[in-house]
């Protein structure tokens, strides 16, 4: 089955070279796209797309604040949201993440990366640009004046070995290669992490491993 995408860009020509971009997959399906974040809220309500790539800076209602209205902490069943943009700022970065996106992308980073981040937000996984995710995360956690969360059961040994091939922004694949164990062994680790300190997705994971020093 198809990936359905909706696409939210204020730029015309770049709605375009996204769309055909993606349309050009074997797996994936662009269902809408919007040109402003207040649009893209209401073609997210009424397609019910798979994965939103919804860019930051647009009129009406930016791409973060879109974000937090379909992916935010209080949305019962949220759109997984990569967003991706031509500024490589901490700030949007943050408040991307804050908002519930579950991957972040440049504008640069190429069809074999994107098509990436969108196959990982469909299936709960979390991509971000390369040349952001360690800087990203770091500065994260320092910026934090609250402790972190405890968990509300110890991390098990294997638990705490797969946390921080997380944080360091490898795939379930890589991380079961390493660890020599098999990606759904990996995938059932990082579920039960989720469970344990209260994350949506493996980006709140990896920040929470920054915040304790695990990294």
């Amino acid at each position: 089955m198809s990936i359905r995408v909706l696409i939210a860009d204020d730029q015309p020509i770049v709605r375009s070279g996204l769309t055909m971009l993606l349309d050009a997959q074997p797996d994936i399906e662009v269902v809408g796209a919007a040109a402003d974040g207040r649009e893209a809220v209401r073609l997210a309500l009424q397609l019910r797309p798979d994965v939103g790539l919804f860019d930051i800076r647009m009129p009406l209602m930016d791409g973060i604040e879109a974000t937090r209205r379909l992916a935010g902490p209080d949305v019962t069943d949220p759109l997984p949201i990569v967003v991706i943009t031509t500024f490589d700022l901490d700030e949007y970065v943050h408040g991307a993440l804050k908002a519930g996106a579950r991957g972040f992308l440049l504008k640069d980073a190429g069809p074999a990366l994107l098509t990436q981040a969108i196959n990982a937000a469909a299936d709960g996984n979390a991509l971000i640009a390369p040349s952001v995710t360690v800087r990203l995360l770091a500065a994260f956690a320092h910026a934090r004046t609250s402790p972190p969360r405890r968990p509300i059961e110890p991390l098990t040994a294997r638990e705490e070995e797969v946390l921080v091939p997380v944080a360091q922004g490898r795939t379930n694949n890589e991380i079961a290669s390493e660890l020599y164990i098999t990606p759904s062994t990996v995938k059932a680790h990082l579920a039960s992490l989720m469970r344990k300190l209260g994350a949506r997705n493996r980006v709140e994971v990896a920040m929470w491993a920054h915040e304790t020093g695990r990294i």
